[in-house]
């Protein structure tokens, strides 16, 4: 079986354990990256904020639609801000607090996620756009869970955003084998 089927089930499944396993409060590995240089971590939080994504997602939509790939540009367009409104609804579930504001699983993190696995779909799973989107959210992480959230949440939200990404590629697979044809995304077998 192809990871892409078995990744979004896994991965759902993780973020809840793992949104168990935190409880309402600071982990030890949280509480070490609360010790962060605030200037630096806020900085890199920024690539999470909503403007950076809408011009990332943009970006996706367009060369998606560019090349035809009409499945993925339809996945790139709905399902960041779709997740990010389930987010919002899970939030309650884990009722995990900071700062006043509900936490876990982060919502910023997750639709870092999204948004850069589109992109790595969108360009043909090459590795220059993997070693691209793996920087991108591990900052972002960093920064968001220095900040205003706790790490564990951005840990939760990267579960959450992969598990996604691995659907989007599942809609997408007839767009995705044309942008890449040597690339095996999903497996009729499997």
């Amino acid at each position: 079986m192809s990871p892409i089927r078995w990744w979004p089930p896994v991965g759902v499944t993780a973020m809840i354990v793992l949104g168990l396993a935190v409880g309402k409060g600071s982990t030890p590995l949280d509480d070490w990256f609360q010790t962060l240089n605030r200037s630096v971590a806020q900085d890199l939080s920024n690539l999470a904020k909503p403007l950076s994504l809408a011009i990332l997602g943009v970006t996706v939509v367009g060369i998606a639609l560019y090349r035809r790939c009409w499945r993925l540009a339809l996945a790139a367009t709905v399902f960041p801000p779709l997740t990010y409104l389930l987010v919002q609804f899970i939030k309650p579930v884990f009722g995990r607090f900071k700062e006043g504001g509900l936490a876990y699983p982060s919502g910023h993190i997750t639709t870092t996620t999204i948004v850069l696995g589109l992109f790595v779909l969108v360009a043909g799973g090459a590795l220059w756009a993997v070693l691209t989107a793996v920087t991108y959210v591990a900052l972002a992480m960093v920064g968001v869970g220095s900040t205003f959230h706790y790490f564990t949440d951005t840990v939760g939200g990267l579960l959450l955003g992969t598990s996604v990404v691995g659907v989007a590629a599942l809609v997408a697979h007839r767009d995705l084998t044309r942008v890449n044809p040597g690339a095996i995304y999903v497996t009729r077998s499997g």
